[in-house]
């Protein structure tokens, strides 16, 4: 799956009780999850025993994940969830229908765009294990880290400018709308000084 080597491949479903008693699911959130969720089957194992890639200082291996879906509209609770069963790293396909989406969870739930799922590939290139992980956070995000940052730090950062990006386009509304002199300077100027943090970031 994935483009990846055929000597990666795997087919172990993971039963949704164990799921259930994993994180002591109450009925609401068993209901939750049945809902979205049809089947869970970890289709691929990343490692120096199934590749060429050398472990690296933190990753020794990761997993892919593939999550048949009951629904496109899904909650990403319970996809937060499933990241935490295994101690892994985990890369989670999100397959509803013909089309899919790659997700991982570093700090957040990063999720790439809906496609085809004949064409969603990942390439795990880099010298070690560590390298070729944080390259395929940055595809699945499309996070471009920025020289001096790491990948944790580049996630906070584009999360910032995000933040503040929709603080100014809910007061660039509120002084459209504004009629009084006064309150409109204002406005205008708590959006100055956001697009300068903007570029400080």
């Amino acid at each position: 799956m994935l483009g990846l080597p055929k000597s990666t491949e795997l087919a172990n479903q993971l039963p949704k009780k164990a799921i259930y008693a994993k994180f002591m699911m109450n009925n609401a959130q068993k209901e939750r999850f049945d809902c979205d969720i049809s089947k869970i089957v970890i289709v691929n194992e990343v490692s120096p025993q199934t590749t060429i890639i050398p472990k690296g200082e933190t990753v020794a291996s990761f997993y892919v994940l593939l999550i048949s879906l009951k629904t496109r509209d899904y909650d990403e609770r319970n996809i937060i969830s499933l990241s935490k069963l295994i101690p892994q790293n985990m890369l989670m396909v999100l397959e509803f229908e013909d089309k899919c989406r790659l997700a991982v969870y570093r700090t957040k739930l990063i999720q790439s765009a809906w496609q085809n799922t004949a064409d969603c590939t990942v390439q795990p290139s880099g010298l070690d294990l560590d390298a070729a992980w944080e390259n395929i956070v940055t595809q699945v995000g499309g996070i471009v880290v920025e020289e001096g940052n790491t990948l944790n730090e580049q996630i906070a950062a584009d999360d910032e400018r995000a933040r503040l990006t929709k603080e100014i386009e809910r007061l660039e509304k509120l002084a459209r709308a504004e009629r009084q002199p006064k309150k409109k300077f204002e406005l205008v100027s708590k959006i100055r000084i956001l697009e300068s943090k903007i570029k400080e970031i």
